[in-house]
C-alpha cells in the first residue's frame, strides 16, 4: 500500500508527463526527492533537445547532481510515472539512488520488472529498492491518450 507521500510526489511526476505532452512528446515526468524534498524534476524531451538521452528520468538525475555539486545521490528516491528504461536503470544505478517508485509497466522497454529486472541483478555493485505500481492507472491512461491522439491524427 503506497504512503500519503508517495502518492504527492508521484502526482507531481504526472504533472511534469503533462508538461511532456504539452510539447508533443511521450507523457513521462519525473520528481527526485531528498529529506522528503523535491530536488529536481524532468519530462521526456528527446525530441525538443535533439538528445536520445533525454528521458526525464535523466534529465532530473543530471538537474539533482548539479543542485547537489555531486554526480552520486545516495539518499534519494526517484518517482518516474513510467517503468524506467535500460539506460535510465543504469543512470540511477550509477547514481547511487536509494529507492525508485514508478506508476506505469512498460512491456517493450522497461527494464525494472517488464522486460528485465537489472535491479536484481546480484553481479551489479549498487542495489536500488524499487516500487511499482504507485498511481498506475493514472499513469498509464496519460500514455494511453497521447497515443490515441497520436494515432488519430494520422489517420
Amino acid at each position: 500500500m503506497p504512503n500519503e507521500r508517495d502518492l504527492e510526489f508521484m502526482q507531481l511526476a504526472l504533472e511534469q508527463a503533462h508538461l511532456a505532452k504539452a510539447s508533443g512528446e511521450v507523457p513521462v515526468g519525473a520528481v527526485l526527492v531528498a529529506n522528503d524534498k523535491v530536488i529536481a524534476t524532468g519530462h521526456n524531451q528527446p525530441i525538443t533537445q535533439n538528445d536520445p538521452s533525454g528521458h526525464a528520468e535523466m534529465l532530473a538525475l543530471r538537474a539533482a547532481g548539479q543542485t547537489l555539486g555531486n554526480y552520486r545521490l545516495p539518499d534519494t528516491t526517484l518517482y518516474v510515472t513510467l517503468e524506467p528504461c535500460m539506460m535510465c536503470s543504469g543512470a540511477i544505478m550509477h547514481a547511487r539512488v536509494s529507492r525508485v517508485v514508478y506508476g506505469a509497466a512498460d512491456p517493450k522497454t522497461g527494464c525494472v520488472h517488464s522486460v528485465l529486472n537489472l535491479f536484481d541483478n546480484q553481479q551489479l555493485n549498487h542495489h536500488t529498492i524499487v516500487e511499482g505500481g504507485i498511481l498506475e492507472n493514472q499513469c498509464a491512461q496519460v500514455l494511453k491518450d497521447f497515443f490515441k491522439e497520436r494515432r488519430s491524427q494520422n489517420s
